[in-house]
């Protein structure tokens, strides 16, 4: 048997590629429970999304959306709080799940297709396409936010309306 002598300073570095792999490997694959990443070249209804607390509470505004299965939506996600917020777009069940993780990475950021991580004073998007019907959320799963009431919630129906264009990258969706 042959004895191998690993620094400590190697050993550190390995256990630290250890302990980090698995938060990374939340993020990886293509499974989505709210649809798909949407084509940023395409036209897309535009969502504006504040993100703020205030009065001891933590929310979205609006906090709740409506939108048509094949639908594409550009939300465009504004930090107006004095906090660092998240925008996480899944299902509760998936979101859930992530806010465990981050229990146990509380310094994790996300910068993935279906979730931002956005600084005080800050903005970013997501671009999505609404492939599946059904309820589901855009939360912020830092830790105790969500517990402050920093969710919304996305319903997704049928659609059966006509998409018109209203400007430069903003449709409206007619219900039938």
């Amino acid at each position: 048997m042959t004895t191998i002598k690993i620094p400590p300073f190697a050993a550190l570095a390995i256990l630290l590629a250890l302990g980090l792999a698995a938060p990374l490997a939340a993020h990886e694959g293509a499974h989505f429970s709210a649809g798909q990443p949407g084509d940023p070249k395409k036209p897309a209804r535009i969502i504006q999304v504040t993100m703020r607390e205030g009065d001891g509470k933590m929310m979205f505004l609006p906090n709740r959306v409506e939108v048509k299965r094949g639908e594409q939506v550009r939300f465009m996600i504004r930090n107006g709080g004095l906090l660092a917020h998240e925008f996480i777009l899944a299902s509760t069940d998936e979101n859930l799940k992530h806010a465990e993780q981050m229990m146990k990475n509380p310094e994790m950021e996300h910068d993935d297709p279906n979730g931002k991580s956005v600084a005080p004073g800050k903005s970013s998007e997501i671009v999505w396409r609404f492939t599946k019907t059904g309820q589901f959320e855009f939360g912020c799963l830092i830790p105790g936010h969500r517990e402050a009431g920093m969710i919304g919630t996305v319903g997704a129906r049928a659609g059966h309306g006509r998409e018109r264009a209203i400007g430069p990258g903003r449709w409206n969706c007619d219900q039938d």
